[in-house]
């Protein structure tokens, strides 16, 4: 949950750490450090604070260092509190290595208590100066510096990618890989090295992605890569087209609120983008005169299932959907269990990546996995993923970002085309998540039989419909959130949140934004089980926010959960849609959306509980863009 960005070449290094590290940003804020060989002195000069990267440009304003060879960090905490002497890079005794870390080294204390045995004075809390110290051993150890890398590697347990800088060789970055990513950029006479490579996205195209445990001295005209038993590995360079976009807040306070309002075009452009490879060249050139319909016989090809990875045949066969993802992404699967079991007819397990990781593996027959990460670098996502595929079962990736290591990993994947998603709480990852599920699960039905071409075409109108009232309502409502309600909400210091049915993971999702950007203790229950204990929190000082259901069933079990909340005197607040008018009538706030096809009840209402848990966080004054303690892409397990 760290940023890496490193230079070895002919121009001075500093502006483009500090620029990589700007880019990089969204992946850790709490504190930031660069460090360079200065070609005046033919050392180490380095600056490192607590806070974001805008605070150490500021301060490297007033420094005059720089060097052909430098490296800088971006932190997210993991192991000791955000300070000065815990940022990076690290250090060993003499500052003669220098070292920046993502990741996490397990058992690191058993290796400090054995340095400091050995007399090695520590300044920081954290892991990644346990790793200068020991590495410092081992280069005294070992006669050459890559036995000493060798040693090093196998010393060392977890995921981790490092990047290291000796005062002894000052013209290269030795970078080392274990589970965590890292990525050379090839320049003329110049390498960059990388967490990421939107780093350095506009200064090469030319990349490569280093194998999982290997590890590589890099100088400004050669790149020497080796496993970690010390096997040369052929350099594969490859060149990515994805570029880093440029984006300001276009005149929103926050990216968080321009990011809401995003989610119409971001739905539009990832469904237009399914359909593109989804459909014939020749349906795209169909007669508009022809019998009404005749034409969606023909209209959807099998290039889908060449982008993910399986076959038709596989496709017609399957038996089960298993979905795997992390946070805002589990959320969306537990919603799309829904999309896959109602449409394709068959069972969907949703298993949390971390969680999945210890449990027991069935290897189950004609099953599929779709693994969901908007980084596309979620570190137990990724672990959950290596798992499967020795398995030797189909895998599939749905993330925003098409160079990520989940793309090249899995047998094949989908791009969600949110865009650029910049504030730490996910908005339009998480709806264009829901579309695309949606759209896939009807696309699978489509190819089993069980649906035709035109509920198939009726399916993304649906979509479209959906993506428009998330909008629209937003605007019926924001004046009276913004001048009213938000005041109102934004006094209680708990909430209670409830759903059921394909309702109850929304209000997983809705819960878990108030308590991320607000700091609002909130709590989320199926309303079902309101009865076996949770109704004892019911008071008036705690609301309890209900999410309705299109279902006609399930509703009238929502209405009687509603009913047991005013029972004991609690404040309800429930999103409802048109036509709902006992549950409207019960509440003391109503939010009413309008009906659309009922599994995408949730989406509808995505952007008004967004924007509704937006203002309230304003109204508290918190840094709603980053939020503490939190960081966008979480590479650590």
């Amino acid at each position: 949950m760290c940023g890496i960005i490193g230079y070895v070449g002919e121009k001075k290094s500093r502006s483009y750490i500090l620029e990589g590290l700007k880019k990089l940003e969204y992946r850790g804020y709490d504190s930031a450090g660069i460090v360079c060989i200065d070609e005046k002195h033919k050392q180490f000069s380095f600056q490192k604070e607590a806070g974001g990267v805008s605070l150490l440009k500021k301060l490297s304003e007033k420094v005059t260092f720089d060097g052909s060879v430098g490296m800088g960090h971006t932190r997210w905490a993991t192991h000791g509190v955000v300070d000065k002497k815990n940022a990076h890079p690290q250090f060993n005794s003499d500052k003669s290595i220098a070292i920046v870390h993502n990741g996490i080294v397990e058992g690191y204390e058993d290796l400090r208590e054995e340095l400091i045995k050995a007399k090695h004075a520590f300044e920081s809390s954290t892991d990644t100066e346990v790793i200068a110290h020991l590495f410092d051993e081992l280069v005294q150890e070992q006669p050459t510096l890559k036995l000493a890398i060798m040693s090093l590697v196998k010393k060392l347990e977890g995921a981790f990618a490092l990047v290291v800088m000796m005062e002894q060789y000052p013209d290269q970055l030795i970078v080392i890989r274990r589970r965590s990513p890292l990525v050379v950029g090839i320049g003329e006479n110049e390498h960059f090295v990388a967490s990421d490579f939107i780093a350095f996205s506009d200064k090469t195209k030319d990349v490569v992605f280093l194998p999982d445990t290997s590890f590589a001295i890099v100088t400004k005209n050669n790149i020497d890569l080796f496993d970690f038993d010390g096997k040369p590995l052929e350099v594969i360079s490859q060149k990515v087209k994805e570029e880093y976009t440029q984006t300001d807040k276009q005149g929103f306070e926050h990216y968080m609120l321009k990011e809401i309002y995003e989610q119409k075009r971001a739905i539009t452009r990832s469904i237009s983008f399914c359909k593109v490879i989804g459909n014939s060249s020749s349906s795209c050139q169909s007669d508009e005169t022809s019998e009404p319909f005749s034409r969606y016989k023909e209209e959807y090809n099998d290039c889908i299932w060449r982008q993910l990875g399986i076959t038709p045949k596989q496709v017609k066969n399957l038996k089960s959907v298993n979905l795997i993802a992390a946070g805002t992404s589990w959320h969306a699967a537990r919603v799309a269990q829904f999309f896959f079991e109602s449409f394709c007819k068959i069972p969907a397990r949703v298993y949390l990546a971390s969680e999945f990781l210890y449990m027991p593996f069935f290897n189950q027959e004609d099953s599929v996995y779709i693994l969901i990460s908007q980084s596309g670098e979620t570190a137990d996502t990724l672990q959950a993923l290596r798992l499967i595929n020795a398995q030797d079962v189909p895998t599939i990736a749905l993330t925003n970002v098409a160079s990520s290591t989940i793309v090249r990993e899995a047998g094949g994947f989908l791009p969600m085309q949110a865009g650029p998603e910049i504030s730490v709480a996910s908005t339009k990852a998480f709806s264009t998540q829901l579309s695309i599920l949606y759209w896939l699960a009807n696309r699978i039905a489509l190819e089993k039989g069980l649906i035709s071409a035109l509920d198939m075409h009726d399916s993304e109108e649906d979509l479209f419909i959906a993506a428009e009232i998330l909008e629209t309502v937003i605007e019926s409502y924001k004046l009276k959130i913004t001048h009213e309600l938000a005041e109102q909400y934004s006094k209680y210091s708990r909430f209670i949140f409830l759903g059921r049915n394909i309702s109850y993971p929304f209000a997983l999702e809705a819960a878990l934004k108030l308590k991320e950007i607000s700091y609002i203790f909130s709590q989320c229950y199926p309303a079902g089980e309101l009865k076996h204990g949770p109704i004892a929190l019911i008071d008036e000082y705690t609301p309890v926010v209900l999410f309705s259901t299109l279902d006609k069933i399930v509703y009238q079990k929502i209405v009687s959960n509603a009913q047991e909340v005013k029972a004991r005197k609690g404040h309800l607040l429930v999103f409802a849609f048109e036509g709902q008018k006992e549950l409207i009538n019960i509440a003391d706030t109503a939010f009413i959306i309008p009906k659309v096809k009922p599994l995408l009840g949730p989406l509808a209402m995505t952007g008004l509980m967004q924007f509704f848990v937006y203002h309230i966080t304003c109204k508290l004054g918190r840094p709603i863009d980053k939020p503490r303690n939190l960081a966008k892409s979480v590479t650590v397990e």
